[in-house]
């Protein structure tokens, strides 16, 4: 996924409401667990089949859809003012990844790739 209209777009919204200057990385991750926070909150007290079934509910899957859209937002405007290119830090971290977690030991485990 290229985030970075999207960056540009959040970086003109920051703009237009002289918000820039409240953007620093600090205050991004603070609102970004923030909005972590509270799409935990709605899986929080779910069992696990609810939460598989999160999404049917109409009130709950939209509730879902604007948490994670939140996140989002807040991550790529983190990536932005801290001048990460988001496409190649994930396309590395999928690397790495699969170098820690090859698929005949990893398949069908939970384990830390320490413990493979």
């Amino acid at each position: 996924m290229n985030v970075r209209p999207l960056a540009t777009a959040l970086e003109q919204f920051a703009a237009d409401r002289d918000w820039t200057q409240f953007h620093s990385p600090k205050n991004l991750v603070m609102a970004l667990t923030g909005e972590v926070g509270e799409l935990t909150e709605i899986f929080q007290w779910l069992t696990e089949a609810q939460s598989r079934d999160a999404g049917k509910d109409p009130r709950t899957a939209q509730a879902v859809k604007d948490e994670l859209a939140d996140v989002q937002l807040y991550l790529v405007r983190l990536a932005s003012v801290l001048g990460v290119d988001l496409n190649e830090a994930v396309q590395q971290k999928l690397q790495k990844n699969a170098q820690k977690y090859p698929v005949d030991k990893a398949r069908g485990s939970n384990k830390k790739y320490t413990d493979l």
